[in-house]
């Protein structure tokens, strides 16, 4: 080595030479999911921590700058929870699905349209990409009707079926307004409502709104926000992770019982969003800085990734 290379050498520092081979090993993934449509759906830490949502919105814009086309879901359960307890309102839920009716729906969209949407949309903003905030109902985005009702067994083995009000299932996604924000360079922000056939409003689960759409524009990413590293053989150890998996593997898991609890829908949603054409889903823990950066653009990724 010549005393100048030498020179220089002492010039720069490790951590520099560890950023020049970061963005080495994250080249060919630029390259490969140049322009393709990256469904991210917020949920979890990423949706509690004022901090962990600025991250991950910052994430989000990076993935913009880099030639993606990044789109976002978000969730709310917890904070509509808090609102309604503020507001004197009970929640009550039946297999996991929230009992809606008029006020705690009026509760649901004061939430998520007009305040977690909002600042999703302006963290995205304030790290310089170009957010844009949507609910299911513009543009009838979501086409949905009211679930069945739910069937609980009685104490004395009596079925008894119970309204569940103002809560949805999409039976149509009608793609055009993100389509068209994102060829517009635009980053929509979609809060999981429903449009109703007679106009009402809706209550959808978040997680199969994120699938849908995803499934719907031919996204080449489900990227799924929780508070776990991911699909657990043993959900009390993390070092059990499931780093790949195929989706009539996930239904073993389902069938005997190591998967269940609330991973059932997130799991769900990911085995019909990748039969139905997006690529791959994957379960990340949004509790990690950069988990989406992380799992994209490395070779080994840190969440669970799920394929036909």
């Amino acid at each position: 080595m010549d005393k100048r290379s030498k020179g220089l050498d002492n010039m720069i520092d490790q951590d520099e030479f560890e950023i020049s081979n970061v963005l080495i090993e994250a080249l060919p993934y630029i390259k490969k999911f140049h322009d393709k449509k990256i469904m991210i759906k917020y949920g979890g830490h990423a949706m509690i921590n004022e901090s962990a949502m600025s991250s991950t919105a910052r994430d989000t814009v990076l993935l913009k700058y880099v030639g993606m086309q990044p789109l976002v879901v978000h969730g709310g359960g917890p904070e509509i929870s808090r609102s309604m307890d503020k507001m004197g309102k009970e929640a009550k839920f039946i297999g996991g699905l929230r009992i809606t009716d008029q006020e705690t729906m009026d509760i649901v969209k004061m939430v998520l349209v007009g305040k977690i949407n909002t600042e999703i949309v302006s963290k995205i903003c304030l790290h310089g990409g170009k957010g844009i905030g949507i609910s299911g109902k513009d543009n009838f985005l979501l086409e949905s009707s009211k679930r069945d009702p739910a069937r609980i067994e009685h104490e004395n083995g009596e079925i008894l079926e119970v309204d569940l009000g103002y809560v949805g299932k999409i039976d149509k996604v009608n793609n055009q307004i993100v389509n068209d924000l994102t060829a517009n360079d635009y980053i929509p922000v979609i809060s999981p409502i429903g449009m109703g056939n007679d106009g009402n409003t809706l209550n959808l689960n978040a997680d199969t709104v994120a699938g849908s759409v995803a499934a719907s524009i031919d996204a080449e990413k489900l990227i799924v926000l929780t508070d776990v590293p991911g699909i657990l053989t043993d959900p009390k150890d993390p070092e059990s992770i499931i780093r790949r998996i195929k989706t009539d593997e996930i239904r073993e898991l389902v069938k005997d019982g190591t998967i269940n609890g609330g991973m059932i829908p997130k799991v769900e949603t990911c085995i019909n969003a990748v039969e139905n054409g997006v690529k791959t889903a994957h379960i990340l823990d949004g509790r990690l800085d950069h988990s989406i950066l992380l799992e994209i653009f490395t070779k080994h990724g840190i969440g669970t990734m799920i394929r036909e």
